[in-house]
């Protein structure tokens, strides 16, 4: 609807500046972005608390993104959801639900695509395609509790693409979704992941919100960081330190830096002992990965024996490390294995190993 304005893409104070030009007072915008924000209202005829005039007005120049699942993938043990959802102008989006003892968190994409091209992760195999606005963000979580029937309580932006490289949108959904009028998420359950643009988290830092940054970090040094993250070429370790320390001081939040174990390529004695005196003193924690598969990759994970090796000596250090539990590997929604499908039309189900009917309840 290139004529109209999606309202899912706009602030508070932008809905209320396009509401007065409709001639409706400014406190209208607030009962529209409850609508749209909190209850997930997909048409103006669900806002019975407008008059039907407005409504039609609205209706004219206005539209509400809303959210299409194509499919979803269940996982053996029920603990992890994959979705595939359509985009209005055809692209998708694959988005991950997953059950915690904690609570219930949504991992959700940004991007259609990526560009940065990091060797372990299938979200850049195709490059970048375009951003998400922040309503196409919104509407992953928004479908994922629709779907669910389950409260998501945790936000990860950590599906594909990388969220800094489409920063502006990126903390617009930040916004909207802890807002009063929208989901209430809190600021303290928000991971947003890099895979470390420098200029971003510094700007990120200066916004001083306590949210977790997780850092793709997977290597200890550059030569091997070089090869594993291409863009640590521009902003090589020693510059991603020093904002990642600056992010820390600036918002009183650890940081969290993923590290994929490749088996022969950064999981060896040495590099445990090189990430340990790299994040000496650091406000930060480990979370050491067992690589994912991916095929096109050709990756693959080390033995668990030398996964809890490679932990014992990086805490040796003083330094915070645990394994990721593995969620969903097995419908390929683990980290990493998020992907921009070619989705066949009328096909109805995921293509996957496993999947259910859209819109089957659990």
């Amino acid at each position: 609807m290139p004529d109209k304005i999606n309202l899912k893409d706009l602030t508070l104070s932008e809905l209320e500046l396009f509401l007065s030009r409709l001639g409706a007072k400014k406190y209208r915008a607030r009962q529209v972005a409850e609508w749209i924000f909190q209850k997930g209202a997909d048409s103006f005829r669900e806002m019975t608390d407008l008059s039907l005039d407005l409504r039609e007005r609205l209706a004219a120049v206005a539209w509400i993104s809303h959210p299409k699942i194509l499919a979803r993938s269940t996982s053996k043990r029920g603990d992890t959801i994959k979705y595939l959802f359509g985009l209005d102008d055809g692209q998708v989006v694959e988005s991950v639900f997953m059950k915690h003892n904690y609570g219930h968190s949504a991992c959700i994409s940004t991007q259609v695509g990526c560009r940065m091209g990091c060797r372990l992760c299938a979200s850049g195999l195709e490059g970048l395609v375009r951003n998400l606005s922040s309503g196409e963000m919104y509407d992953q979580v928004l479908g994922i509790q629709k779907d669910t029937g389950k409260r998501v309580g945790h936000l990860v932006l950590m599906g594909a693409g990388e969220p800094l490289d489409n920063y502006d949108a990126t903390l617009a959904l930040i916004k909207q979704i802890t807002a009063p009028y929208g989901l209430k998420i809190g600021l303290r359950h928000i991971t947003i992941s890099t895979c470390g643009l420098v200029p971003r988290i510094r700007k990120l830092a200066a916004e001083r919100l306590p949210l977790t940054l997780a850092v793709s970090l997977h290597a200890p040094n550059d030569p091997l960081r070089d090869t594993l993250v291409p863009v640590n070429k521009k902003y090589p370790i020693a510059e991603l330190m020093s904002a990642c320390r600056d992010y820390a001081r600036e918002t009183g939040r650890r940081i969290t830096f993923e590290y994929a174990l490749i088996e022969g390529v950064n999981d060896r004695n040495e590099h445990a002992s090189e990430l340990g005196r790299l994040l000496s003193g650091m406000l930060s924690h480990v979370n050491l990965i067992p690589a994912n598969p991916v095929i096109e990759r050709g990756i693959a994970p080390p033995s668990r024996e030398r996964v809890e090796c490679f932990k014992r000596l990086v805490e040796k250090h003083g330094i915070a490390a645990t394994v990721r539990r593995e969620l969903g590997a097995d419908i390929d929604a683990a980290c990493g294995q998020l992907r921009r499908r070619v989705y066949p039309e009328g096909c109805g189900v995921f293509p996957g190993r496993l999947h259910d009917e859209p819109g089957k309840p659990l």
